[in-house]
């Protein structure tokens, strides 16, 4: 596949799927928001750029805390759902751009914060997307990265990668926590704080998120519950009247900055 085809999956399952990521339960009130938060230095008259913003919920709460604040995403239906979310929240200071994370339209040291949270695994090009980050935050400035991520053990990377392109066709790739963080400092960002959670995913939900056939849950549903037992066990996966319940994935919050000149 090509990485301009991967772009037009991504759209593509993005946009006729926007609705529900606006009423996803982890994604308008996962806990991370709230480090989030915490994370952020709040000062005057910062800029922040929230990458592949999708229905706009870390902007939301983020937009307070700042000055100007720019709601990214290469989808235009998920920036209609982001704008109806801060228009409904009556945020004034935010602005809608669609683009491409790997080839951003902004000039160099625009922003004091660039957040991209739950969106990454997308991306085709992670070198070409921190180096755009780099290129547009100001000396000084935060990078905050919450993704989901693969366990190191090789066995359970590839499992939870193939369950989630299986469920998903735009899905790259979920990385390893040591992934990012070398990636991260090879492109001159220093790490300032990491904070790993789990993230319980309730299998009906998490299909029907994306639209996926009766005929697809139960052969995704299969798959899982044919898997090995210490699979099972690393995952909690819970089987309910013999299909799948509920599994747990593993995600990360990063905050980098990158060094100010001296």
């Amino acid at each position: 596949m090509t990485v301009t085809d991967q772009k037009e999956d991504v759209r593509q399952q993005f946009g006729k799927n926007a609705s529900g990521y606006t009423v996803s339960e982890l994604h308008a009130k996962g806990k991370d928001l709230e480090v989030l938060v915490n994370l952020i230095e709040q000062k005057d008259n910062s800029t922040l750029l929230d990458i592949a913003t999708g229905a706009g919920h870390t902007v939301n709460v983020l937009a307070p805390y700042v000055t100007e604040a720019v709601a990214f995403d290469l989808t235009e239906e998920m920036l209609d759902q982001a704008r109806t979310l801060i228009q409904k929240n009556k945020h004034e200071n935010v602005s809608f751009v669609r683009g491409d994370a790997e080839n951003m339209p902004f000039e160099e040291e625009t922003f004091d914060i660039v957040t991209c949270r739950i969106a990454a695994h997308h991306f085709q090009d992670l070198h070409k997307f921190l180096k755009e980050v780099r290129r547009v935050l100001k000396p000084g400035g935060a990078f905050i990265l919450i993704d989901n991520t693969a366990p190191e053990a090789d066995s359970f990377d590839t499992f939870y990668n193939t369950i989630e392109k299986e469920r998903d066709y735009s899905h790259v790739r979920a990385w390893k926590k040591s992934e990012w963080i070398h990636l991260i400092e090879q492109y001159g960002l220093e790490l300032a704080a990491a904070h790993g959670f789990k993230k319980t995913f309730h299998f009906e939900d998490w299909c029907s998120r994306m639209q996926m056939t009766e005929d697809e849950k139960q052969h995704l549903s299969s798959y899982i519950k044919n898997t090995g037992q210490d699979i099972k066990t690393k995952f909690h996966i819970i089987i309910e009247e013999d299909n799948v319940s509920s599994f747990q994935g593993e995600a990360v919050i990063l905050k980098a900055v990158k060094a100010p000149v001296i």
